[in-house]
């Protein structure tokens, strides 16, 4: 049997976060500029991104950031927790899109703000209340 794993510090939490979170941005911000390139509505193309963003974000993380040990709780937190931050996210693109004046960019300008505030929102979550140790 494997000894228990020794629960990791915030920084190292952190730091693995952070290099997570750059892979899913790279997979989340690719499809949504490939789904707006091929001509989907804009509101559909970031709720489509931010499921493959997230979900490759979920995958690594569990193990790697947090060491979850899986189950019907842990996984049933973390969809909540998405559920949370997809309308979070989703709404936050809307609005930005609404109150930022039209410019090359901008479409990557509210995607980027949008994503922040929902990589905060989850850091937090998964660290305090889904993977506490």
């Amino acid at each position: 049997m494997a000894a228990p794993a020794v629960p990791l510090r915030l920084s190292t939490q952190l730091t693995r976060f952070v290099l997570v979170g750059a892979v899913a941005f790279v997979v989340d911000l690719s499809c949504y500029q490939t789904l707006l390139a091929i001509g989907l509505w804009v509101h559909l193309a970031k709720a489509l991104s931010f499921v493959a963003g997230t979900t490759t974000a979920y995958l690594i993380n569990r193990r790697w950031t947090f060491q979850g040990k899986g189950g019907r709780a842990e996984y049933a937190s973390i969809m909540a927790l998405y559920g949370i931050t997809f309308v979070v996210q989703v709404g936050m693109n809307a609005v930005m899109l609404a109150l930022l004046p039209s410019f090359r960019g901008e479409f990557t300008c509210a995607f980027v703000i949008a994503q922040g505030v929902a990589t905060a929102i989850n850091f937090i979550a998964q660290r305090t209340v889904i993977f506490r140790a």
